[in-house]
């Protein structure tokens, strides 16, 4: 039986994945967002005019499939990825997971903690959020999202990691992480394999925020895959320059990473809450976030340096594949 993979739209053949973004996010808001409602309403008939758009971008550069690993906490909006899916056919896979505590909404979970019951509480989330269904959608999480603040991985952010490893062993789930400001790869790598997590089903995000290549060699070594999944953020989060992080790309291509690596943007296509304009000189470095990004500027890019389709292919279409068939 061919191993399959749960989207918004029901389960799929992981072969019929194909040409995958790791990262994306079609909606997405940061905690807080929820009570500003008289100037940030949700119109969903016009996010969904501009979720398409992007999806039907994404469509024109061959992508078949999107990981939107939205956190619970940051507006996940499972049915609205859904009526996404329908309009364009993209495949969606969507996330269960909580933020990191300094930009997620911590303190629901930290008062469980105080009652002693919120590590059971999470694994209890995860596998139901996996096994039947988020709310009353009907639609299974198909990845779990995790996330560590900057330099060290927080006692309340333990928690999530340790159930997310519990819950791994008896799913098979994937797990995907937020790695803030180029920190926390290895370690995130090494807490999640001491408490049992499968390697071969962990994609450590966020990578291309440090530009050292013995950082990502080092994390490499535990044998999970790594995501440049933020091409195009430049000068904000503690973001590098593009540039810089093609140069580190290119050396670990070229020390015959390209099994273990896959790319993608992170971008937000719909904000929730009031929406804002960047001041500038922001504007101006971020104006490459966007979804085609990685096919018309950076993969040309690649090809001059010498980068093949085959290992293109490796990193779009073969690395998602075995992630989600492992």
């Amino acid at each position: 039986m061919a191993e399959m993979v749960e989207t918004v739209c029901g389960p799929v053949p992981v072969e019929q994945l194909g040409k995958t973004l790791i990262h994306e996010h079609f909606l997405f808001g940061y905690p807080g967002f929820q009570g500003d409602v008289t100037r940030g309403t949700f119109r969903e008939d016009e996010a969904l005019r501009v979720a398409v758009e992007a999806a039907e971008k994404m469509k024109r550069h061959g992508i078949q499939t999107v990981v939107d690993p939205t956190p619970n906490d940051c507006g996940r909006n499972p049915a609205f990825l859904r009526r996404v899916a329908e309009e364009t056919g993209l495949n969606i896979i969507c996330a269960t997971g909580y933020y990191y505590e300094g930009e997620g909404a911590p303190p629901y979970f930290q008062f469980r903690r105080l009652l002693g019951t919120a590590e059971d509480d999470i694994y209890d989330m995860f596998m139901a959020e996996l096994t039947e269904g988020i709310a009353d959608t009907g639609i299974k999480a198909g990845v779990i999202k995790l996330a560590s603040s900057k330099g060290r991985i927080t006692e309340y952010e333990k928690m999530f990691f340790r159930a997310a490893a519990r819950a791994q062993k008896e799913t098979g789930a994937v797990i995907i992480t937020h790695t803030q400001e180029g920190t926390m790869g290895p370690e995130q790598a090494a807490y999640l394999l001491e408490h049992g997590a499968d390697p071969k089903k962990i994609v450590i995000g966020h990578m291309c925020g440090n530009t050292d290549p013995d950082y990502h060699r080092k994390t490499l070594a535990y044998g999970v895959y790594i995501a440049f999944d933020r091409f195009g953020i430049q000068g904000m989060v503690g973001a590098p320059t593009d540039e810089e992080r093609v140069r580190t790309l290119l050396a670990l291509l070229r020390d015959g990473y390209e099994k273990q690596i896959m790319l993608s943007h992170d971008t937000v296509n719909v904000w929730l809450g009031r929406p804002f304009t960047l001041p500038e000189p922001f504007a101006e470095m971020m104006k490459n976030w966007h979804v085609e990004h990685l096919f018309v500027n950076l993969i040309p890019a690649l090809k001059n340096e010498g980068i093949r389709d085959e290992v293109l292919e490796q990193m779009f279409i073969g690395n998602p594949a075995a992630l989600f068939s492992a």
